[in-house]
């Protein structure tokens, strides 16, 4: 095998001469292997980014896991459930939790002066993780929201803001039907944008308080609790002892508890996502192919063209096994050469777009502004392993080729 190598690596330090015949075959099965790995790991890592950047954008919204009533389910309405402080607890307490808050919903209409809009009013209270509207924050600020008094102050989409002509400190009244129409005169007090259309358009934020008296609930009903898991990948683990501690259990007013994790609400959203998994084995199956094509024929070329040299190499006494070696252990060279560039290229791009966001995308459309991308060394080490290793194994079997040139003939092949 030393001698393999030996043979293989003066062969490949000598094939880039001018004169070579295969010279431009082995730069196209390089910059083949090259272009190909670089493509895998850009789609990598652009999908990766998309579905981290639409998860945290629909957890930041719903969170990971919510408790509600099951009518609220059948009926698609608000139906409260009692969350007494107890309740609260005993979920807090569950492993894998991070955070609990209770919300609200009242659905509604916003009206200025010359444009109306309908909206869904989300209440929460002083628990509120505001870290995600922060985050999207645009103008104004995140109010200290309250389960005790009214602050009659709102924080609306950019989408709003934009139709009904609304800025910060503007103050702008809200209608609520139920046997009577309600009315409540709100200040803007903040703008974000999230760029989810489906939540942007509608969503407003407000006090728990003011949210449960549109609905008429006692003071210990709520629309619900949402829930925040320590890790993602655990939410269904933890769904799963919600789901057996509370799931068909009544509270004092004989509501049922219903366990739903974020994938249940949004299932459109994550059936996206998941689409977006087999749109990458798609392209990485068809940059591999490529790849390994491209190395075939490259190979094959670079036999023909030393067909002297085995020929000679047989005449003294080298085995059949022992030059498709050498040939393979050429090939590896090529094929390293080809992922070394590859790397250089695909994780160039993903630095810049990650550094300096120069592609754009209709955020109407996909959710996003700047195409997102996330870096995992662990995934393109993978592809790395496993491009080298198809590579490798297609070529077996053209290097069986070697088998078929025979000493006499070719030592005259010129």
């Amino acid at each position: 095998m030393n001698f393999s190598l030996f043979v293989a690596r003066r062969l490949f330090r000598n094939s880039g001469g001018r004169k070579s015949v295969s010279r431009p075959a082995i730069m196209i099965a390089m910059w083949g292997v090259a272009i190909g790995l670089a493509v895998m790991i850009v789609s990598v890592c652009v999908v990766m980014g998309f579905k981290s950047e639409i998860s945290s954008k629909a957890v930041g919204i719903g969170s990971h896991i919510q408790i509600m009533n099951y009518d609220a389910l059948v009926s698609n309405a608000p139906e409260p459930i009692a969350v007494p402080p107890a309740f609260v607890q005993k979920i807090e307490n569950v492993d894998g939790v991070r955070h609990v808050q209770r919300f609200c919903n009242k659905e509604g209409i916003l009206k200025t002066d010359d444009a109306f809009k309908g909206i869904l009013l989300h209440g929460v209270g002083p628990e509120f993780d505001p870290s995600f509207l922060k985050e999207n924050l645009v103008d104004g600020e995140i109010p200290l929201f309250s389960d005790t008094v009214s602050t009659n102050r709102i924080v609306i989409s950019q989408q709003m803001a934009d139709e009904l002509h609304l800025q910060v400190g503007m103050k702008v009244f809200a209608y609520f039907f139920e046997q009577a129409v309600r009315t409540r005169r709100f200040t803007v007090a903040g703008i974000y944008r999230t760029n989810m259309s489906d939540f942007d358009k509608t969503l407003v934020f407000t006090d728990l308080y003011t949210c449960n008296r549109l609905n008429g609930w006692e003071t210990d009903q709520y629309g619900g609790v949402e829930i925040t898991v320590k890790d993602f990948s655990q939410t269904d683990l933890v769904a799963g002892q919600l789901v057996k501690m509370v799931n068909r259990q009544t509270d004092a007013y004989g509501a049922t508890y219903v366990t739903m994790t974020i994938q249940e609400l949004y299932p459109q959203i994550f059936a996206w996502l998941s689409l977006l998994d087999v749109n990458v084995w798609v392209i990485l199956a068809l940059m591999v192919a490529v790849a390994g094509f491209t190395m075939i024929s490259g190979l094959l070329i670079i036999i023909l063209e030393r067909t002297n040299f085995i020929g000679i190499m047989k005449a003294l006494g080298a085995t059949n096994s022992g030059i498709r070696h050498i040939f393979l252990c050429f090939s590896v060279f090529v094929i390293g050469k080809g992922l070394f560039w590859g790397n250089i290229i695909g994780i160039g791009l993903v630095a810049l777009q990650y550094y300096f966001g120069v592609f754009h995308l209709d955020a109407a459309t996909y959710y996003v502004d700047v195409v997102p991308v996330l870096f995992n060394g662990w995934y393109i080490l993978a592809i790395n392993i496993a491009t080298m290793l198809i590579c490798i194994l297609v070529l077996v079997l053209p290097s069986y080729l070697i088998s078929r040139i025979h000493p006499a003939k070719s030592i005259r092949f010129e």
